[in-house]
């Protein structure tokens, strides 16, 4: 259901201003101090977004939007006041005064002065998109709506919209105050269609965070090295030119069915898991890091056949081209209706290719022992655009330019 704002779109002058508010501190050329810092600034500009090979923040939201722009003119409006207010929010400063007269130009939830605070915007597009503006010939070759999967329970209400934004930073405060920016700087062109709002739950006691199932998730992603032949969309790889340096973004909302889980052996969640829950190493290893060997265990003796981590990578060289960067966070949204816990995991992922990645591995593991305590419940399929270079660019300057 399109946003009920309506399709009047505020006026492109008017965005255009909203997104050059002054900045008052330059934007550095790499991270300004240790991770945790409010005046820790992750560069905006580059070829890529921040927020995909960024190493994982403390808090996030991810909300999906409905545009209520009907042309290509009114959302490169759109995009240029993105743009002004992500390179600000992510640099820091002195938000403008207007005068007594005016409403103030910040929400002042982090005090005069903004704190760049380790903030990343990362902006995708999905494939309604391109309907609603009528260029379907540049959408990129594999977006589409969500597909769904054995074992989904999808709601509509929690899935899609024609724009996404992952808003990640050091602190909750900080992305709450990047949300209502960004919102209200843009809400005659976007409105919000949905929300999940996610946290990084520390390292105990090392190595990769635990989701809430208590196993360690993402200890296994591809090296920096290998992005280009699994995070990036390459030139001449059938997709539309100004897609070059993006990344296909899927996100699931997971809810975990932790009440159940909780009366299960831990034997048991281990052999559905396929590593011990203390440590986070494979049932064949003794640490978190080593690899499993499945070669030496043809009959699942070790690791069960069907367990989580060999139906997802089998390690074979078949499959080595469908691994993805997972990027998940944990979220809590109290309880249902029923008074159960309402809680899960925010599955995150970038990928050059949908269909030989996620599409793949979520196909490996229809029916895993796992999907009696997991419902995915929500999430989309997003496009990633590329980078914004330098300060001439903006968001999706090659597609609606």
């Amino acid at each position: 259901m399109r946003g009920a704002v309506g399709t009047a779109a505020v006026s492109g002058a008017a965005l255009a201003g909203f997104g050059a508010a002054a900045v008052t501190r330059p934007e550095p050329a790499a991270a300004a101090s240790s991770a945790g810092s409010a005046d820790r600034v992750i560069p905006f500009h580059g070829e890529h977004q921040a927020g995909i090979l960024t190493p994982r923040q403390a808090a996030a939201a991810f909300v999906a939007f409905d545009l209520t722009v009907s042309t290509p003119a009114e959302a490169a409006d759109l995009m240029r006041a993105l743009t002004g207010r992500v390179r600000f929010l992510t640099t820091g400063g002195t938000p403008p005064n207007l005068g007594i007269s005016a409403p103030p130009s910040d929400s002042g939830l982090l005090g005069p002065d903004v704190p760049a605070g380790g903030l990343t915007a990362t902006v995708g597009v999905g494939s309604t998109f391109f309907d609603v503006l009528g260029i379907p010939r540049q959408r990129p070759a594999k977006l589409r709506p969500m597909d769904t999967f054995a074992n989904d329970d999808l709601d509509p209400v929690r899935c899609g919209g024609d724009l996404v934004l992952q808003l990640c930073a050091d602190s909750r405060d900080v992305v709450l105050h990047a949300l209502r920016d960004l919102a209200r700087h843009t809400r005659g062109a976007m409105q919000v269609r949905w929300r999940i709002d996610g946290f990084d739950s520390p390292s105990r006691p090392a190595g990769a965070s635990r989701n809430l199932l208590g196993f360690k998730d993402g200890i296994v992603n591809p090296a920096a090295s290998e992005s280009d032949k699994l995070i990036w969309v390459q030139s001449g790889a059938g997709e539309p030119a100004w897609a070059t340096g993006g990344s296909y973004h899927v996100l699931r909302v997971i809810r975990m069915l932790v009440e159940f889980w909780d009366r299960v052996t831990i034997s048991e969640q281990e052999r559905m898991i396929g590593r011990r829950r203390d440590s986070g190493a494979p049932l064949s290893g003794s640490r978190e890091t080593d690899v499993p060997d499945y070669t030496d265990d043809p009959k699942g003796s070790a690791v069960p056949l069907d367990a989580h981590i060999r139906l997802a990578n089998p390690r074979t060289h078949a499959t080595d081209a469908s691994r993805m960067l997972r990027r998940g966070y944990n979220y809590d949204l109290g309880t249902d209706v029923d008074g159960n816990l309402d809680m899960g995991l925010v599955f995150n992922a970038f990928q050059q290719d949908l269909d030989r990645q996620f599409v793949a591995v979520q196909k490996r593991l229809d029916d895993e022992p796992l999907v009696d305590y997991i419902s995915p419940v929500g999430g989309g399929y997003f496009f990633s655009l590329p980078g914004v270079r330098d300060r001439s660019d903006w968001y999706a300057r090659a597609l609606l330019g």
